[in-house]
């Protein structure tokens, strides 16, 4: 009896030292948490690198970018056991003995590449101007008319927007506004189309269509008054998109963008800097120092200053001592700097450099 005690204490010790032995996949388990964490902390970060360029260039310095290139989550869980005993005779002196132990060593270590956004590539697509298809085609997708020309157009068939530069504000045509109020409220009627026709060469012409059937009265009110403003036909109801200052008939809708670069100054713009920065000469002026009479100017965005850390804050950056944010409760501003980080996402820099490959040892 006693034999078979002993025979089925090591028999239980041997089964505790395989389970604390026994490996269970932790790979599936960190998917769901590791594709959160890391979405979200690339969000922020972007959201940072995108604000601290927008302050930078108010004090003129060069804009950096840092793009994520690679993100490799390498896990390891090790564990092991160990058993030992002793059976003696009866008559033994040192009696029975069992010695257990295990060991367990979880190694987390995340791999993240980082790849610096210069080149040729990226600074032209940086500097030239936005497709004034893909703004229309934005426009039709869903986002605001009145927006989204305010802030990607410079010239609409020789009107002339707001302009801010080293020399000055200069504010946009009271036309130009009446013209962006007028095709946000026909865009809300669902009066206003974009339509690409091709000839037989595959020469592709876009064409702007503005309904004049079942519609209300009020629209079509609206139709004639935006193609008096734009110096347009007013029986036609296609119009051809074109790229530049002044359309050369009144068939022709003009369009004179402007690009990335040049709307991240115009954001600039809207920053908040101290006085004593102003009369130092170390930064720009923006839209709070303009004053050439011509009535206030139209802000895009609004992003606050102080010396403390904001508490509420949709995106916040430090830079020269002092905190530069854009308040969570502001959507007007939290909207126009999300269509400039939409804009990044769509930026053309051509392929992709070669990244480093990375070996991850599977044992």
């Amino acid at each position: 009896m006693r034999t078979l005690q002993k025979q089925n204490l090591l028999a239980l010790a041997l089964l505790a030292a395989l389970a604390l032995t026994g490996c269970r996949s932790i790979g599936p388990r960190t998917i769901p948490r590791d594709r959160y964490d890391y979405s979200g902390s690339i969000s922020d970060s972007w959201k940072r690198q995108t604000l601290l360029n927008i302050v930078k260039l108010r004090y003129l310095d060069p804009p950096i970018f840092v793009d994520v290139g690679q993100i490799v989550a390498g896990y390891s869980l090790e564990t092991s056991g160990n058993l030992g005993g002793q059976l003696s005779s009866a008559g033994a002196v040192q009696g029975n003995s069992l010695a257990m132990g295990g060991a367990v060593k979880f190694t987390d270590r995340p791999t993240v590449t980082y790849t610096p956004l210069t080149g040729d590539k990226f600074v032209k697509a940086l500097m030239t101007p936005l497709p004034s298809q893909s703004v229309f085609s934005t426009i039709e997708s869903g986002w605001p008319a009145d927006a989204m020309l305010f802030a990607t157009v410079s010239r609409l068939n020789g009107l002339r927007n707001q302009e801010v530069s080293p020399a000055g504000f200069v504010n946009a045509e009271p036309r130009f506004l009446r013209v962006l109020e007028l095709m946000a409220r026909i865009q809300s009627a669902g009066a206003v189309s974009l339509r690409i026709e091709s000839d037989e060469q595959k020469h592709q012409t876009t064409l702007i269509a503005i309904r004049s059937k079942d519609v209300s009265e009020e629209t079509l009110a609206q139709g004639r008054e935006l193609r008096q403003l734009l110096g347009l036909a007013p029986d036609a109801t296609e119009f051809k998109l074109v790229s530049g200052s002044l359309a050369a008939n009144d068939r022709e809708v003009a369009v004179k963008t402007r690009s990335l670069l040049h709307i991240l100054g115009l954001m600039a713009a809207q920053v908040e800097v101290p006085a004593e920065d102003m009369t130092g000469g170390r930064a720009m002026p923006g839209l709070n120092e303009a004053s050439n009479g011509g009535g206030a100017p139209v802000r895009l965005a609004h992003i606050l200053s102080a010396t403390k850390k904001p508490a509420d804050a949709y995106v916040a950056v430090e830079y020269r001592g002092r905190w530069f944010w854009i308040e969570d409760s502001d959507l007007k501003s939290k909207r126009a700097f999300a269509f400039i980080m939409m804009l990044f996402t769509l930026m053309d820099t051509g392929e992709k450099q070669s990244l480093p490959v990375l070996t991850i040892p599977t044992q």
